[in-house]
C-alpha cells in the first residue's frame, strides 16, 4: 500500500517558497533603484514616474526605455544618475566660493 501524500506539508512548502521569491523580488527591485541612482529621488517623484511608466501605451517610448535598460544591464551605461550635491541642513551654498560677510 502507498503512503498517502501530506498535502498540508506540501502546500506549506509551496507557500514558503512563494514568500521567499516575493521577498527576493522586492530586494532586487530595491537594489535596482539604488544601482540606477533613483534612490536619490524623492519617494513621491519616484512613485509618480513608476506609475506613469506602468500606464504608458506608446510602444516607441517603451522600446526606448527597454533599450536603455538593456544597455544598463550590459554595462554600457553603468553610471548611475548624477546625484545633486547635498548641502548640510541649514547651510547655504557660497557665492563663487567666497565666504559671505
Amino acid at each position: 500500500m502507498r503512503k498517502p501524500k501530506d498535502f498540508d506539508t506540501e502546500l506549506k512548502a509551496l507557500a514558503d517558497k512563494a514568500k521567499a521569491i516575493k521577498e527576493r523580488r522586492v530586494r532586487q527591485l530595491g537594489e535596482l533603484v539604488a544601482a540606477t541612482g533613483a534612490d536619490a529621488l524623492d519617494a513621491d517623484l519616484l512613485a509618480g514616474a513608476l506609475l506613469h511608466a506602468a500606464t504608458v501605451k506608446d510602444t516607441a517610448t517603451k522600446e526606448g526605455w527597454r533599450k536603455a535598460g538593456a544597455a544598463f544591464f550590459q554595462g554600457k551605461t553603468r553610471q548611475p544618475a548624477p546625484r545633486p550635491h547635498q548641502q548640510p541642513d541649514g547651510a547655504l551654498p557660497l557665492q563663487g566660493g567666497a565666504a559671505a560677510r
